[in-house]
């Protein structure tokens, strides 16, 4: 299986903010759910791709939306920290802050 990619400024939105699904409708939880964890999933099935998540053109990202899209993934038990580490390539160009940030999150969930 080959790379997927996320744009998250073309495929979801360009400045996503909020934690739950109830704050909005581009929020985090929307974003793990609909997005992250389908791929994620299709990913781990197969072995060997990796999952890039490309932040050119997002304008914004709250730091809510990022615990809750990436944190979330290691809380709710899906996806081990190191398979994460393994799998994900985040890109930001214009805002390396992103990257360091998920990386933070990641690191830092408790299942």
């Amino acid at each position: 299986m080959s790379d997927m990619i996320i744009n998250i400024a073309t495929d979801f939105y360009p400045r996503p903010a909020g934690r739950f699904s109830a704050d909005g409708e581009y929020t985090g939880e929307t974003f793990r759910e609909k997005f992250l964890t389908p791929k994620l999933q299709a990913i781990k099935s197969s072995s060997g791709s990796h999952l890039i998540i490309d932040f050119t053109g997002v304008t914004m990202a709250g730091s809510s939306f990022l615990e809750e899209a990436f944190g979330g993934l290691v809380r709710n038990g899906k996806f081990s920290k190191d398979f994460l580490q393994n799998v994900l390539v985040i890109k930001s160009p214009r805002r390396p802050i992103i990257k360091d940030r998920i990386e933070t999150y990641i690191n830092e969930a408790e299942f």
